[in-house]
């Protein structure tokens, strides 16, 4: 059926160009934007995605900034370490130096405050955008990532800088709760009991030798070993009393010279004295007499002939011993009094009690108190570490200790402006602190170096992270150009065609006209 009022075959090619001119709107869109979703109307699925995906790349962005700012920053600190290290090695050089006493210590003592001076300058100016990582304890967020979880929900991740306090600050206790119970001074005699207020001086510690039965030891040896070296006696071919070998064990052993040893004799006692300050000293006796016993600090007399071995004469220093149980924590400050001026060390973070003792000695060589020096060690059965306190002059001096938690704490190279090379306890004591000093600058910039390679790792993860995301978000959105190339040919092919279809059909109703002719 011909009609005049509705055009079928127009209306289809009409509809057919629609969707033509449609797909060509859409085809030049992708060739001109690049895009294959540009809008949330192309695909609001992958739209969304998409802009999860962009806002995360950005941010990624701004983070690979914050890790160019923090490896720069631990950067000017690792430098800023390696060059104290770099000072306090030559530092150490000029202590080694004032070892010699036909030298001009008081030049090289200027050397010393020179470098000294240098070290502070140094650490004062270690700072990048006015972050300083070598002076403080307080720890240093860097912005490292941002960590999306399956719901969606983003957290903020940091790489921890922990601060290396190279500073000369001598810290503050504080007046928390009391660390007493971790600290335990005792004077340096053989009892370790320690008179009222624990005084200690310089006195000798001692030991004496009972010698008995000794009347017929004809041609007996005696050998008596303190402090690793050996003295002999041999009795006469006649026998002698017991008075007669103790007076020439005693004579053999002065005659030795073994340094900070002596000996006094009375009857058949020998009274063996030992000023040695930081060692004990061990003592042996063997001998051929197989009559003879031998009673030690007027203990039970040994069985006949067996001599003895082992015994010891404990060092005079005083000892300030550390709890093998308990922890330090930053903040914990403990006190040593001597002679009632008080020395401190305030721990930082990750101390231990070797480096609380370490940093008392500093306090205290730093001091240069007239008779004084110090010494840490470890004891070999408990593990405890012991500052040992010697008190060299004529007069008793009270020895006592404190501590408490919450204070401030003492910065590494606190002490190193107090070196002292122009005596000879100065020099000893400056030649075993420097190597505290080293360690503590080694320390930092050996944590500083690890603290850049995380952060340098970071980076390159990011940065490929953020390609990779670009990359995931182009699969996602863009066009493919020479499918879009070939489309737009044939949309225009079809475009043209259905012009000239909707052309024909438009003619049609014209031919109804010849019906009426």
């Amino acid at each position: 059926m011909a009609s005049i009022l509705t055009n079928t075959s127009a209306m289809v090619a009409l509809q057919n160009l629609r969707t033509i001119n449609s797909g060509l709107e859409d085809t030049q869109r992708m060739i001109s934007t690049g895009k294959a979703i540009s809008s949330a109307r192309d695909n609001a699925a992958v739209w969304a995605i998409s802009k999860v995906m962009e806002s995360d790349a950005m941010s990624f962005k701004a983070i690979n900034d914050s890790l160019n700012l923090g490896q720069s920053t631990v950067t000017v600190a690792r430098q800023a370490s390696e060059t104290v290290t770099d000072l306090l090695t030559q530092m150490k050089e000029k202590i080694v130096a004032a070892q010699e006493e036909n030298v001009d210590r008081t030049t090289i003592q200027d050397d010393v405050n020179a470098l000294s001076d240098q070290i502070r300058s140094v650490v004062g100016a270690a700072q990048f955008n006015g972050l300083n990582l070598v002076q403080g304890t307080d720890d240093v967020n860097i912005l490292s990532s941002l960590d999306r979880a399956p719901d969606g929900t983003v957290t903020a991740a940091d790489i921890t800088v922990a601060r290396q306090d190279l500073s000369f600050d001598a810290g503050v206790m504080g007046t928390g709760a009391t660390l007493g119970a971790n600290i335990t001074a005792a004077d340096g005699s053989n009892s370790l009991a320690g008179a009222a207020g624990n005084q200690f001086s310089n006195a000798a510690n001692t030991q004496t030798i009972q010698l008995s039965n000794i009347t017929a030891g004809a041609s007996n040896t005696y050998n008596l070993q303190v402090a690793g070296e050996t003295v002999t006696f041999t009795s006469d071919a006649t026998g002698n009393t017991a008075a007669t070998v103790a007076a020439g064990i005693t004579a053999a052993l002065n005659a030795a010279g073994i340094e900070d040893i002596s000996a006094t004799v009375a009857t058949d006692t020998i009274t063996i004295s030992s000023t040695t300050k930081f060692d004990d000293v061990e003592v042996n006796l063997s001998t051929t007499d197989a009559t003879s016993q031998y009673a030690v600090n007027g203990g039970t007399a040994t069985a006949a002939g067996a001599g003895f071995t082992g015994e010891t004469i404990a060092a005079r220093a005083s000892t300030v011993t550390f709890s093998t149980t308990a922890g330090v924590v930053e903040g914990d400050g403990y006190r040593v009094s001597i002679g009632g001026v008080n020395y401190d060390y305030v721990a930082g973070r990750g101390e231990t009690f070797e480096d609380v003792a370490r940093g008392l000695k500093v306090a205290i060589d730093g001091a240069a108190v007239a008779n004084i020096s110090t010494n840490v060690t470890q004891d070999a059965t408990t593990g405890a570490w012991i500052l040992q306190i010697d008190n060299d002059s004529a007069t008793d001096l009270a020895l006592t200790d404190d501590g408490n938690a919450g204070g401030t704490a003492t910065g590494g190279l606190a002490g190193v402006e107090n070196i002292d090379v122009t005596t000879d306890e100065g020099v000893d004591a400056a030649l075993t602190n420097i190597e505290t000093f080293i360690a503590t600058s080694i320390e930092a910039a050996a944590d500083f170096g690890s603290a850049q390679g995380r952060i340098d790792t970071q980076n390159t993860f990011i940065s490929n992270l953020t390609d990779s995301l670009k990359a995931g978000i182009g699969a996602l959105v863009d066009a493919d150009l020479e499918a879009a190339s070939a489309r737009l040919q044939a949309l225009q092919v079809q475009q043209q065609l259905g012009i000239q279809s909707l052309s024909i059909a438009n003619q049609a109703p014209q031919s109804i006209l010849s019906l009426f002719r």
